[in-house]
């Protein structure tokens, strides 16, 4: 095995033309931590924000004028190729996914406690689409929402990587799911198990006609007066991402006011940063061994073409996820 690799690099903060195809050198694991070979990685909005560098804020942990780590790409599917000490969960040739540092490359590297087997009949192309996304929903749904059977359920954005997962880990508790997204996607989130679809451009899910128990904004923009008075008076709305706020704080507002003004209603109002863990990406590999949770793959794209990935993504023209292929 040589000591260099090819990798997808930006030297810059800025949209899918930053990004490029080098030789870099190969890392190492250190304590604690796997080299994978990759053989496909998953975009995700977050991956974005850390290529543009936005909101601003996120530089603070990320570099100010160029990413810290210039290969981005966070999910991950491959088959580990050695191990730092201290690792014993893992060995040599283990079929893995979870995150890593830096997926868009032949090889990164990825902490044990972020990684979990592969189920054994999941291609890498559809694990590669799990772990941010499905690690997101799954949270979202059991530990902020706590949804129940019987419970009406709103998921805007049902067609994107979050709402997919959301959708069917929603069904799978017994919730009537409506899903919001583009008439154009619509079939696709019925295909999921969503009772209804609202098509954004030209319905409005604050009508009136329904409202509640459960209302996952997952990267919306709606306001928080909207959002509310369509929640039951002793509903819950879980903010998952948003753009709304700007370059400086991207959603990071509307979410601090969402949970000011939960302290003073009986709606509850929150967000929250999703975990990146063994343990639920281990369970999201038995959802998908039971038939719980079926990955949706809109497209896969070779690593060079990593840019043009990026760029349907940045389009919205997603349906589920975009992967590369290594």
């Amino acid at each position: 095995m040589t000591d260099t690799m090819q990798a997808i690099v930006q030297d810059e903060y800025g949209t899918s033309e930053v990004l490029h195809l080098d030789e870099i050198e190969r890392p190492q694991p250190g304590d604690g931590e796997v080299l994978v070979r990759v053989g496909a990685a998953g975009l995700d909005r977050g991956t974005w924000h850390l290529m543009v560098g936005q909101p601003y804020l996120i530089r603070l942990g990320y570099g100010l004028r160029a990413p810290k780590n210039p290969v981005p790409g966070l999910d991950v599917a491959g088959t580990v190729e050695a191990v730092g000490p201290g690792v014993t969960r893992f060995g040599v040739g283990d079929e893995v996914f979870g995150t890593s540092q830096g997926s868009f490359a032949e090889y990164t590297i990825a902490k044990e406690s972020k990684l979990a087997h592969k189920p054994a009949d999941l291609p890498f192309e559809q694990a590669a689409a799990v772990p941010v996304s499905g690690l997101t929903a799954l949270q979202a749904v059991r530990d902020r929402a706590k949804i129940e059977a019987g419970q009406q359920v709103l998921i805007i954005g049902a067609s994107g990587g979050v709402g997919t997962y959301a959708v069917q880990l929603a069904k799978a508790a017994g919730a009537r799911v409506t899903g919001v997204c583009s008439a154009g996607k619509a079939d696709l989130v019925r295909s999921l198990g969503a009772d209804h679809v609202i098509d954004y451009a030209t319905e409005s899910f604050s009508d009136g006609t329904q409202t509640y128990d459960v209302i996952l904004d997952i990267g919306g923009n709606s306001p928080l007066k909207t959002l509310r008075s369509a929640l039951t008076d002793t509903g819950t709305l879980v903010i998952i991402g948003g753009e709304e706020g700007g370059k400086l704080t991207g959603g990071i507002d509307r979410q601090a006011r969402a949970m000011v003004l939960s302290v003073f209603s009986k709606q509850h109002l929150t967000t929250f940063i999703s975990s990146e863990n063994h343990a639920d990406m281990a369970e999201l590999g038995r959802l998908i061994e039971d038939g719980t949770l079926t990955p949706t793959v809109d497209q896969a794209y070779p690593l060079a073409e990593a840019p043009a990935a990026m760029r349907k993504m940045e389009d919205g023209l997603v349906r589920g996820k975009v992967v590369i292929t290594v």
